[in-house]
């Protein structure tokens, strides 16, 4: 007759295996959950991003006007800008300034409609203010302009 071999497994042996097994399978879900998106959401998000111009949020620069520093800021969605304001404007600036709060809002008016900045046109009354709000609006989007891979490998 052929041998019968018996094989003792110890308990506390198969529950460690059990746990370490258990474990093993929890560490490779979560990598795969953290790695790979399932939400097609989450894929629409990375795609209008990568088709956008400006990475969404608030971007701050500061302009020089005669012995004021005023804070601009601009707010982007991903392919336009959203609003243009003046931060902490004084009412001293105003006065000194009357051009200053009407210019913003011409120039607001036009971005929000679409057009570049460069198409923006000037006018006569004013086009020493606008010109110096255009460049600081220029240099709060060159913050908020996305960064392409081949630039910056």
């Amino acid at each position: 007759m052929a041998k019968t071999k018996i094989v003792v497994i110890q308990m506390k042996e198969l529950i460690y295996t059990a746990i370490f097994a258990g474990l093993g399978i929890l560490l490779i879900v979560l990598l795969i959950i953290m790695f790979f998106p399932f939400n097609k959401e989450d894929k629409k998000a990375d795609q209008t991003a990568d088709n956008g111009m400006y990475q969404p949020g608030v971007y701050n620069s500061q302009i020089e006007l005669g012995d004021t520093t005023l804070n601009l800021e601009v707010v982007v969605d991903s392919d336009q800008v959203k609003s243009v304001s003046l931060v902490n404007l004084e009412e001293s600036v105003t006065t000194m300034y009357p051009l200053v709060k009407p210019s913003l809002e011409a120039i607001e008016k036009e971005l929000i409609d679409g057009k570049s900045l460069d198409d923006i046109p000037l006018s006569e009354k004013s086009k020493y203010t606008e010109s110096l709000l255009l460049e600081g609006i220029r240099t709060a989007l060159s913050k908020a302009q996305l960064k392409t891979a081949g630039l910056n490998s």
